[in-house]
């Protein structure tokens, strides 16, 4: 196979994503990121070797599609939902529970086997037993007794192993003796707060077994194909992570098949700012990209709070497949969703011939037995059809020719004609009514994240992802009046996510009155995690937070394998970036400034005027070398300068930009621009801190060097 440019394929990138229907792959250039196939095999649940088996057909499949060797793959990874369904059927393994500690310490621990009534699916909840070991040496007792009483996996369990894990490590290595899988609470999380960190490594627990199996089969069979490249799995964060970590962590792939989507919208779709929309055939998952990157918090599994980082997904009962209700003795949709023609096991009537929907009739049904009776489908000549959302936006013709959901307009009103005439109205108002209907619950959660996280509509684009992407995402945009688009190949957004996903770290550490030593500290640890995963250091990045109020220090590394490297043929010109910009700030191009730019980064700024006693604020957008709005700032003040002048600069800029009030001394919130680099410092308000960073970041960089300083006061 060729590229348009006429060159070889070269080295591709693999993503597969494995759904529970279908298991996708992609092959996406190396150079340019260019889609260069892709395959859908059904996801071999039932298969002796699991899902395994379809990542395998999955891959070589593809390989064959595009026609390159397997020597040519250079990055492979991977994301599943078996580790969310898992948790979600309660299809986990019996979990045993090793407490250390006497006294006060052990009675602690045992409040732990509270733990077994965490309730996963309904009737069912996690299954745990309880030893107690009053100290190190006691370890290999207590582990005998819980694999005596049917244990698969462990978790040890100590007060205060964040601090001194040596009872935890003692659990580890007899379980290891004993030929037991195990995992402890100081491996899950260095935070505080035992009751948490102990459900979270319970959780991750009783999904160990299984995910050990998957990982094995998939790195044999990945192995028998010839290919050579490191196996990676997604992340539930974003990013990815080495086969290695998955097998110490796998709770990190709950939720990744979101996190996929998402990442594949920022990293193939150029968005700075948005509301990314993940629509299938049941659901849509919405998530928030703010200022290029994903937004996460902690989790909530099993209805409780845990410690896994987590991109924050919010999920509605609204998709492509939903199908529909009339209000009782009334004309008018009363819900659409959350059932699906999937789950009712019919096929969409909008994708029926017109012979098919002859003699159509209008008909309720229970597409599950706890259902109400009342969901809409017809009966025709071709048998029984679903009413869906598809069939009301093809109606509509929102749907644009070429789409993944797109369906004949003619027969899409068709299909709605009986509905129509049940409501007494003209189809097309029958088909508004259905997404007018339908995107209400969307709507009230877009809502939500714009109050949470302070999003600017001005600069927000709806970003829709998924099979089912064009039923939802228009027509919100049209209602909300906010910019939207449908990402390029929304079909396949999850994999190709995973293809060009990131590989990434975070740590936390709780610290009483942390130093700069502290911080730097957190910081070096998350940077070698990936680089130990595969990251190429030189482009690492690294995000820091320092909570004072919590003593909380963290710090989130990404970085990118060597492979991932861009061709720079398309790289965006000067008068472009400076329309991106002006775009952004909803300014006239004239009025728009370059301010700086650094070989990679283009700076512009627009002057706002505030009154004649106010002063006036400098708008900023940072746009890059494709073209994406990387740093936005409402009211920033930005610097050029060398690498060399920056210690003795950057000190007294900071300096004379700190702010003092009754919560001490609070330095502005820094940005740097370096190389290829967005140092993103503005979770730190200590000045020495951010001093130590800046220095870290700076000493191996080239004295002649530009870097780019952006600073926003703290109000």
């Amino acid at each position: 196979m060729r590229t348009p440019e006429g060159g070889a394929v070269g080295r591709i990138r693999v993503g597969i994503d494995v759904g529970g229907t279908f298991t996708d792959a992609v092959a996406v250039s190396a150079r340019t990121f260019e889609l260069l196939g892709q395959v859908k095999v059904p996801t071999s649940h039932h298969h002796p070797d699991g899902v395994a088996h379809g990542i395998v057909a999955a891959l070589t499949e593809l390989l064959a599609q595009v026609g390159v060797a397997a020597a040519e793959v250079g990055f492979l990874a991977h994301g599943t939902t078996q580790a969310t369904n898992a948790l979600l059927e309660g299809d986990v393994a019996k979990v045993g529970i090793v407490g250390i500690g006497k006294g006060f310490d052990g009675w602690v621990t045992g409040r732990l086997r509270s733990l077994g009534k965490l309730k996963l699916a309904p009737g069912r909840t996690m299954p745990v037993s309880y030893a107690a070991a009053r100290d190190p040496a006691g370890a290999a007792t207590a582990v005998a007794t819980l694999r005596k009483a049917g244990a698969e996996v462990l978790v040890a369990v100590e007060p205060f192993s964040v601090d001194d894990p040596l009872g935890e490590q003692a659990v580890l290595a007899a379980a290891a003796e004993a030929g037991i899988p195990a995992t402890a609470t100081h491996e899950i999380s260095k935070l505080y707060g035992l009751t948490k960190r102990a459900r979270t490594a319970v959780l991750n627990a009783g999904i160990m077994p299984r995910m050990l199996e998957t990982a094995t089969l998939v790195e044999h069979g990945i192995a028998a194909a010839g290919i050579t490249a490191p196996l990676m799995v997604m992340r539930c964060d974003g990013g990815v992570m080495s086969l290695a970590e998955m097998r110490s962590r796998p709770l990190l792939t709950v939720l990744s098949g979101p996190a996929a989507g998402v990442a594949g919208a920022l990293l193939a779709g150029r968005i700075s700012e948005g509301v990314f929309l993940e629509t299938g055939g049941t659901s849509t998952d919405i998530s928030v990209i703010r200022r290029g990157r994903v937004q996460i918090r902690h989790a909530r599994l099993g209805g409780r709070d845990t410690y896994l980082s987590a991109l924050d997904v919010r999920t509605v009962g609204v998709g492509g497949g939903s199908m529909i209700r009339l209000a009782p003795g009334q004309r008018e949709i009363a819900e659409v969703g959350p059932r699906s023609a999937h789950i009712a096991g019919l096929p969409y009537a909008c994708f029926a011939t017109a012979a098919e929907l002859a003699e159509a009739r209008l008909i309720t049904l229970r597409p599950r037995a706890e259902d109400p009776d009342d969901y809409l489908a017809i009966e025709a000549a071709g048998g029984r059809y679903a009413i869906t959302l598809t069939c009301a936006a093809n109606a509509l013709g929102v749907v644009p020719p070429g789409d993944h959901a797109h369906a004949d307009p003619t027969l899409a009103r068709l299909a709605l004609t009986p509905l129509a005439l049940a409501m007494g109205v003209p189809v097309e108002v029958a088909a508004r009514a259905v997404l007018d209907q339908a995107i209400r619950p969307v709507r009230a959660v877009l809502d939500a994240l714009l109050a949470d996280y302070r999003l600017d509509r001005d600069l927000l684009t709806l970003v829709g992802g998924g099979g089912g992407a064009a039923t939802v995402t228009p027509h919100l945009g049209a209602e909300t009046g906010l910019d939207w688009r449908i990402a390029a190949h929304s079909e396949v957004i999850s994999p190709l996510g995973v293809a060009l996903a990131l590989v990434r770290e975070s740590v936390e550490r709780i610290v009483p009155n942390p130093g700069h030593a502290d911080v730097l500290a957190v910081r070096a640890e998350a940077e070698a995690a990936v680089v130990a995963q595969g990251a190429d250091p030189a482009g690492v990045e690294v995000e820091v937070l320092v909570d004072p109020q919590r003593n909380l220090v963290r710090a989130i590394a990404t970085g990118a394998t060597d492979l991932r490297t861009k061709d720079r043929a398309s790289t965006v010109d000067d008068q472009r970036a400076g329309e991106i910009a002006a775009r952004s700030l909803d300014a006239p191009v004239a009025e728009v400034l370059p301010l700086a730019h650094n070989g990679n980064y283009r700076v512009f700024g627009h002057t706002r005027k505030r009154g004649l006693l106010r002063r006036p604020r400098l708008a900023v957008r940072v746009v890059d070398a494709e073209g994406v709005v990387r740093v936005h700032s409402s009211d920033a003040q930005v610097d050029a300068l060398t690498v060399a002048e920056a210690p003795a600069r950057l000190l007294e800029l900071i300096r004379d930009r700190t702010r003092y009030g009754d919560g001490g001394a609070r330095a502005p919130a820094v940005r740097l621009l370096v190389g290829a680099k967005v140092i993103d410092l503005s979770g730190v308000l200590a000045v020495d801190a951010l001093l130590a960073l800046i220095d870290t970041e700076l000493r191996t960089r080239a004295p002649g060097e530009t870097l780019v300083a952006i600073m926003e006061e703290r109000r």
